[in-house]
């Protein structure tokens, strides 16, 4: 049969929208390897539709600043907003966005029910994810194999410390994890790392819950693991920086986004074929030890141009967009997390080692209330407060691990921050 080309497959993933009127459409999006793709791709869907994209690229932290002030205020900057499962329910319940509803092609039901879940609010979903993930340890195998050591599924932190004692050397760090300030950077691995001690944000009483033995346990490990078997300056270190880092094979294990192994094995790393992986460790709470994840496109209530903004969100969300960038690139760099097709497909998970890690982690993400956490989310609580809050306690906890302040007084303040901003 013959291949179909990527100009063919972009007009067959074209499910929904007007040729009646060319429109330019400004999106605001991350700086993550593949959104980057997408505005390469998106080429082919300009010259479709006649319609041309106005892209805005951020750093995460900047971009959730940006689109966050621009929808609170009504700005109008943008007709599509990359956005997350923190944002899409609350924006949604305060019809901030638009409602999206999609063709029987576009087969809203593929989606993982975890990210069509998580995305959605009283029956409507918000936004539309362009990738999932959740987060397990990423480690080289031939590294922890010649130590004469393992890393299993919910491991002890202990053994992890272990092992990046052990592995440590030769240009090598142990561990690599995120430390630059920001309720989604930092704060999205420190807070799994707090939920396997047993802490949580908030008690059952609603009331900040920072200066505890959980989370002063939790953090105490954080700070030592990285100041012991961390690169230098972790502290300014995030998702892309650490990335870096491992394809040049100087991390020896790294935990964070799943999302982040289609790129430790694509073209142009130095560790392709040497990763191994597993899900998130523990400590004595296995509950929330791995986080949960979407980036996605949503529509800001109120643009001029909300059928060309939902239109190119069908196209770059649907499974034709996953097979253009397989017949571009291969299997192995399509957007992952977001789709039950993906993981069906044969060619996929011949390409991709980290496949079946990848949607365990995903399907095992506890999102909802525990006895331990009582409210949604894991790496984050989804009430409005927490976007303030995690930002604080992020500058807080990055001054610890970089030793200008002590782990107790900024546990201390931390507190005090929380309480001062739910008016406690």
């Amino acid at each position: 049969m013959k291949k179909m080309t990527a100009a063919a497959l972009v007009a067959s993933a074209l499910v929904s929208f007007s040729a009646a009127q060319a429109e330019e459409l400004t999106i605001a999006t991350v700086n993550n390897g593949h959104m980057i793709e997408m505005q390469k791709l998106s080429s082919a869907y300009e010259a479709e539709t006649g319609n041309t994209l106005n892209w805005v690229t951020l750093e995460e932290g900047v971009l959730r600043q940006r689109v966050t002030t621009d929808i609170a205020t009504k700005g109008g900057a943008f007709d599509v907003m990359t956005i997350g499962m923190y944002e899409a329910p609350i924006w949604g319940s305060l019809g901030w966005l638009e409602a999206l509803d999609f063709g029987a092609d576009y087969d809203v039901e593929d989606i993982l029910p975890a990210m069509r879940g998580g995305l959605s609010e009283g029956g409507n979903l918000y936004a539309a994810p362009f990738y999932g993930e959740s987060s397990m340890v990423m480690y080289r195998k031939d590294l922890v194999e010649a130590a004469g050591m393992s890393i299993r599924d919910m491991d002890s932190w202990g053994n992890v410390a272990k092992v990046a004692e052990a592995i440590t050397g030769d240009g090598v760090y142990g561990v690599c994890l995120r430390g630059k300030p920001g309720w989604g950077d930092n704060m999205a691995f420190i807070t799994t790392v707090v939920n396997s001690f047993g802490g949580a944000w908030f008690d059952a009483d609603g009331n900040p819950s920072l200066d505890t033995p959980e989370w002063h346990a939790a953090i105490n490990f954080y700070v030592d693991l990285l100041t012991s078997y961390g690169p230098p300056g972790s502290s300014g270190n995030s998702f892309n920086e650490i990335l870096a880092l491992f394809r040049e094979g100087k991390c020896g294990m790294w935990i964070d986004a799943t999302i982040a192994a289609s790129f430790l094995e694509g073209d142009g790393s130095k560790v392709t074929g040497k990763v191994g992986y597993a899900q998130s460790p523990n400590a004595t709470n296995p509950v929330g030890a791995n986080w949960l994840w979407a980036w996605a496109l949503a529509v800001p209530a109120g643009t001029q141009k909300a059928d060309a903004a939902k239109g190119f969100i069908e196209w770059a969300t649907s499974k034709s967009y996953i097979e253009l960038v397989a017949d571009a690139n291969g299997w192995g760099a399509v957007p992952t997390g977001t789709r039950q097709s993906t993981y069906d497909n044969a060619n996929f998970q011949a390409a991709a080692a980290f496949a079946d890690a990848e949607l365990s982690a995903i399907l095992s993400a506890a999102p909802g209330a525990t006895d331990v956490k009582p409210y949604t989310g894991v790496q984050f609580a989804a009430i409005p407060e927490f976007q303030e809050i995690g930002s604080e306690v992020g500058q807080l906890m990055s001054a610890a691990l970089a030793g200008s302040m002590s782990i107790e007084d900024a546990l201390a303040e931390a507190q005090a921050a929380a309480e001062a901003i739910m008016g406690n």
